[in-house]
């Protein structure tokens, strides 16, 4: 089921954005019926101000919390689930400090954020949630002593703060974060890897036979942002390979910058790869590396590479 690659893609995506500003868990298991919690977060002591970067995002992680992102809209008994876990963790705190023989303190105790792509009006109203003042909308807080917010991303306002937490919405809202993620300036810090991740979903689902059709019109989306990069990669190595191979001539440079653009792919596709086939990579002839260029498509495992490389010796 196409879910589950959303699920994956929602966990990598959310531990790549707050890794750097404390401690990421996906999948943490608590007690009970052994339930996971997606992610897990807890801020770094020192609080980092770069964390604003992240808008709407980036203010959830400013205390301990636990994020549970849907694909499709949650029904009451997901969001009750996700409060019970909430409630098992905050079980938890209160015995580890009984423990230590320590208060435990209400700023440790995390706090629930429920990302779902639509929510309807009668469901928020059976939670009684409300709109608290300072807060963007979309964003509907359960009573206090809950410590749980239901955000609704499909009525969060279109602005900077809110794209971070739209790129895990569905249809039209996460196409055009799609489109605000791609015309960020190409230093922003999470430009780059988010892309990546998010080219990696569509390879994802571009195997699976079983496609709905928000997938397949997100697989559109993507298609022409994904061949521009792509062709951008590609000069960028060719123009690469040419600054570094000028003296050997245009040929090699051309090489060089085939090499390049192939060894992003394979890391982007199979994660990092040894140096002995980064040496057989390079041993290619142009013509080899475009077929590689191809077959790569295909690839799940560092092993199909090496398959593919022997089958080259032959």
């Amino acid at each position: 089921m196409t879910r589950f690659i959303h699920d994956q893609f929602a966990k990598d995506y959310l531990e790549e954005l707050l890794k750097d500003y404390g401690e990421v868990k996906a999948s943490e298991k608590v007690s009970g019926e052994i339930k996971e919690i997606d992610v897990f977060f807890t801020p770094a002591k020192q609080q980092n101000s770069n964390l604003q970067i992240l808008g709407l995002l980036g203010k959830f992680a400013e205390h301990p919390a636990i994020i549970e992102p849907f694909r499709n809209p949650a029904s009451s008994d997901e969001i009750c689930d996700c409060i019970l876990k909430l409630l098992e963790v905050k079980a938890l705190l209160r015995r580890e400090a009984k423990a230590n023989k320590t208060k435990l303190q209400d700023s440790e105790i995390p706090k629930l954020w429920v990302l779902t792509p639509t929510i309807s009006e009668t469901r928020l109203f059976s939670f009684g949630t409300i709109q608290k003042q300072g807060w963007l909308s979309g964003v509907h807080f359960l009573p206090e002593a809950l410590r749980t917010a239901i955000v609704a991303i499909h009525q969060l306002p279109t602005t900077p703060e809110t794209l971070w937490l739209r790129l895990l919405g569905r249809g039209s809202v996460q196409s055009q974060a799609i489109i605000e993620l791609q015309a960020l300036p190409l230093n922003h810090p999470y430009q780059k890897a988010t892309l990546e991740l998010v080219y990696n979903l569509r390879e994802n689902l571009r195997v699976n036979q079983e496609l709905e059709a928000d997938d397949r019109e997100l697989i559109m989306r993507l298609e022409p942002l994904y061949q521009r990069d792509r062709e951008q990669a590609k000069e960028e190595g060719i123009q690469q390979g040419i600054q570094q191979g000028r003296q050997q001539g245009i040929q090699q440079g051309r090489q060089q910058g085939e090499q390049y653009l192939i060894l992003r792919l394979l890391n982007r596709r199979i994660g990092e790869i040894d140096a002995s086939l980064i040496e057989q990579i390079k041993g290619l002839s142009i013509e080899q590396l475009e077929n590689l260029g191809e077959a790569l498509l295909d690839f799940s495992s560092v092993n199909d590479l090496e398959i593919w490389l022997n089958q080259q010796s032959i």
